[in-house]
């Protein structure tokens, strides 16, 4: 798909969001949508990374948490406002991203899992322990709501515009990204490193600076997630929620961006569906990674346009 044509997608999901908007008014249903959103930019994020890229993340949550405990801190601690602190907590994410993705990201395979899944388990810990600023494991309260002028961004119709916003813009920006040369570079080094780097591309450099962007994005949903909620705690940010994040990719389809949005709406949506399992969570992300690898490879993305092509080619043959 080229640019062009996302454009066309994402301003009709823009048309269709501020519908949404007004014709709900459901406040649980609302404050689904906004999870959906803010899970979106966490599969955007991960999937540039893991889909383009090639490169697995299994402690990604580290960087959610860094977005949400980042201004927490600041602005409960130190008396910042949001707006103040957002520039702040990005840009931390993104240089934490850039420092730890370039020795991190010479690993490969197993290896890499391996050391990202320590940074998520690192991060976790320092939540949970550094209780003199983030409350330990009872979490941090009193995280004051982002203010937009005249207008307080919280859990209601405020908060869905403020998020769908974001993702809309990341949308574009990350479709833009794809559909450029650095796009054309990213999927190189996913199908091949060696082949990159042959061809004369810095892989090093566009590893981290990938991991740095899927960083920022994390940060940027954990920094919403704050405000929206004003209490955050360290079971937001385990393993679990890594774990999560990179279903989300899978079921959606990796490399492709409006798979994001479809893996982060199921995974958001399939707890309603299945309180039974809530004490089984694992082993049901771990089935539903099973399936999709082995029957839908690309994703429910791909499968499902994969199906319609053949449902239209065998209507042609009749």
């Amino acid at each position: 798909m080229g640019f062009e044509k996302r454009l066309w997608s994402t301003a009709a999901l823009a048309v269709g969001v501020v519908a949404v908007g007004f014709w709900v008014h459901n406040p649980y249903t609302l404050q689904l949508l906004i999870v959906i959103g803010i899970h979106t930019l966490l599969a955007l994020g991960l999937n540039m990374l893991m889909g383009y890229a090639g490169q697995i993340s299994l402690g990604h949550a580290a960087f959610f948490g860094l977005g949400a405990y980042g201004t927490g801190i600041l602005t409960t601690h130190f008396q910042w406002s949001p707006l103040a602190a957002l520039p702040v907590v990005l840009g931390a994410a993104c240089l934490v991203g850039y420092l730890i993705g370039r020795p991190v990201l010479r690993l490969s395979g197993y290896y890499l899992a391996m050391g990202t899944l320590g940074l998520g388990i690192i991060a976790h810990v320092i939540f949970r322990e550094w209780d003199t600023y983030t409350g330990g494991a009872s979490g941090l309260v009193g995280i004051p709501p982002l203010a937009l002028g005249f207008i307080t961004v919280e859990l209601g119709r405020s908060g869905f515009y403020t998020v769908w916003a974001t993702v809309v813009l990341f949308l574009v920006l990350c479709a833009r990204v794809v559909d450029s040369r650095v796009g054309w570079a990213l999927r190189a080094l996913g199908d091949s490193e060696g082949g990159a780097a042959a061809s004369g591309i810095h892989t090093a450099h566009f590893k981290a600076v990938m991991f740095s962007f899927s960083a920022l994005m994390a940060a940027l949903a954990g920094y919403l997630y704050a405000h929206l909620l004003g209490f955050i705690s360290p079971s937001s940010f385990d393993f679990l929620m890594s774990i999560r994040m990179v279903t989300m990719v899978v079921i959606g389809g990796m490399a492709s961006i409006w798979g994001s949005l479809l893996g982060a709406s199921v995974i958001t949506l399939l707890p309603e569906w299945l309180h039974v399992f809530c004490d089984y969570e694992m082993m049901v992300y771990g089935l539903i990674l099973m399936v999709v690898m082995i029957f839908l490879p690309q994703g429910l993305t791909r499968g499902v346009l994969d199906a319609v092509q053949r449902a239209r080619s065998r209507a042609h043959q009749l």
